[in-house]
């Protein structure tokens, strides 16, 4: 199975083609990074386009095509999906969506539990908590509670309650540049449990085609339609108009 994945929720726009053998074993075919946010739009295809050429291979090759939902970047998100769904509308190529959260846990494969930590900026992050399964040679992530967007003592807060018999005996990682940003403060609010930071903080198109894979697997695939944007919060554009509308926002 050959995958096309496509993240541009972040600064970081992703994409690689991967494939998966019978054995489950993943080949990076190709892959390319950009990281200026402004241009994601402008990149992307060619991106693409240079994948394809590079590999020998094109969108007819392509088994499954996985895209990241968000949350991020409002503009990102948009322009990521919008590409797959035309690229699974013309070729009729099943579509597999997944977060940005999901896509960040699986830059992670040496721990128990995982929490992925999005800076959203102003104090907030984006967070998702996961549980990784090992058996029989095969990972998989199970989603501990429904992706959330606070402020960041509230969500460390909440991570604690949510996960604190677990905590007491496996290792929780952080990942995701608000891991990064807020290191001290989860270092002083977890002094008496054993975590660790991933240094693979960046937003991935290999993770998500890792995911999105496994999605396949369990009949989560689907076409244009089973994908759309997730973004948790409303964007800057619609709090300023909120505000002059004098709409109190909490």
């Amino acid at each position: 199975m050959k995958i096309l994945a496509v993240d541009t929720s972040s600064k970081n726009c992703s994409v690689s083609i991967v494939e998966v053998d019978e054995n489950e074993n993943f080949e990076i075919i190709a892959q390319d990074n950009n990281d200026d946010e402004r241009t994601h739009s402008v990149k992307l295809m060619p991106m693409i386009d240079n994948m394809f050429k590079s590999s020998n291979l094109s969108l007819d090759n392509i088994d499954l095509l996985a895209c990241c939902l968000g949350p991020g970047s409002f503009t990102g998100i948009r322009i990521g999906i919008a590409t797959v769904k035309a690229f699974a509308d013309a070729k009729n190529i099943p579509t597999v969506g997944v977060t940005s959260l999901e896509s960040l846990a699986y830059n992670v494969g040496n721990s128990s539990l995982v929490c992925s930590l999005i800076d959203c900026k102003h104090g907030n992050v984006y967070s998702g908590i996961f549980e990784i399964n090992s058996n029989s040679g095969n990972t998989t992530y199970t989603q501990v509670q429904e992706d959330v967007s606070d402020e960041i003592n509230a969500v460390l807060d909440n991570l604690k309650s949510v996960c604190s018999k677990d905590l007491e005996n496996k290792k929780l990682t952080f990942v995701g540049d608000g891991s990064v940003l807020y290191k001290d403060l989860i270092n002083e609010k977890f002094a008496d449990y054993d975590i660790e930071f991933s240094d693979n903080n960046i937003q991935s198109s290999i993770s998500l085609a890792k995911s999105a894979y496994y999605r396949f697997k369990q009949g989560l695939a689907g076409d244009s339609n089973n994908i759309s944007p997730i973004y948790l919060r409303k964007s800057q554009a619609e709090l300023a108009l909120e505000e002059k509308n004098g709409i109190k926002n909490d």
